[in-house]
């Protein structure tokens, strides 16, 4: 059996062959752009082929080296997911979950603490972020995700749609004062905007909103942006304007009401939370303890609890 060439080459060349670049997989490493590019170099001598084709400020891959790639890749992550599965068997208890972090602050963190009581055997890591989890490099065990109602499938991992999500005006009752008699008084408040949801194709903006009303004439790319959803509710919250908000991430805030809806149309996004997980993980009591109490979790909201709901 011939040799296998070193294994800190093999990760430089997968590293940079999926980012076709060297600096991005130095930062992944954590190592110098130079040290990935001596690394490469010594893989190519070894093999006595060019696995890259250097460019200005990029790198892309030889026929030689897109050959290569699939199995390198393939390789590192049987080896990520041995490792993952042997530090789990050393502690079955833990229980790691990826959240977008509006998600998060909004309406998961407060209702946790009934999980982690119902399951005091389970060691409940929240990762929040606004990327998509890894599951393979992550170590993340399930992640809840903003993802078209219906889910596009991917054959490596299982979704479950938990819940559709819509958009409604939402803002302080200091700011209104008094019930608005008409759509068009709100083209005359602030308005703010959350960029981190917007983004998505075919979700609500503001402009959609009025038009769905029949409010004309109102500039609606003025106000405050946020990239952030936390910050724009909590910038709602304060009085700052009025947002077109996720109803879930808004429940809470309308119903203690530290927020109002300021007029009853909602409108779908045509997206929804889905928990998404890999098929190939096994389905251990901590998951599915998790998918059972999140569903459960959901099935509690009352939007009878909130005035002025559509």
């Amino acid at each position: 059996m011939p040799d296998l060439p070193p294994l800190n080459a093999l990760r430089a060349f997968e590293a940079a062959a999926r980012h076709l670049s060297l600096r991005k997989a130095a930062e992944e490493l954590h190592v110098s752009p130079g040290a990935i590019s001596h690394q490469i170099r010594g893989l190519e001598a070894l093999l006595g082929i060019d696995l890259f084709e250097r460019r200005v400020r990029s790198v892309a891959l030889t026929p030689a080296g897109k050959l290569l790639y699939p199995g390198v890749q393939s390789g590192f992550l049987h080896l990520r997911e041995a490792v993952a599965g042997l530090k789990s068997t050393g502690d079955r208890r833990i229980l790691v979950v990826s959240t977008p972090p509006g998600l998060t602050s909004n309406w998961l963190a407060p209702r946790l603490h009934r999980f982690a009581a119902a399951h005091p055997g389970i060691d409940t890591r929240i990762s929040s972020s606004a990327a998509f989890a890894n599951f393979s490099i992550d170590g993340v065990d399930v992640a809840v995700r903003n993802l078209p109602s219906r889910a596009p499938r991917d054959a490596s991992l299982q979704s479950e749609k938990l819940m559709d999500l819509s958009f409604l005006p939402v803002c302080s009752p200091r700011l209104i004062g008094r019930p608005l008699h008409s759509a068009q008084s709100l083209g005359r408040l602030p308005l703010i905007h959350d960029d981190m949801l917007v983004a998505h194709p075919h979700v609500p903006t503001w402009a959609g909103w009025f038009k769905a009303a029949g409010v004309r004439g109102v500039d609606s790319d003025r106000g405050l942006r946020f990239n952030s959803s936390d910050h724009a509710l909590e910038a709602t919250c304060e009085g700052a304007g009025i947002l077109l908000a996720v109803d879930l991430l808004a429940y809470d805030d309308l119903r203690t009401g530290r927020l109002v809806v300021a007029w009853p149309l909602m409108l779908p996004s045509g997206r929804a939370y889905h928990l998404v997980w890999l098929k190939r993980k096994k389905d251990t009591p901590q998951l599915q303890a998790f998918r059972a109490w999140i569903r459960k979790e959901l099935g509690t909201i009352d939007w009878s609890d909130v005035p002025g709901m559509p």
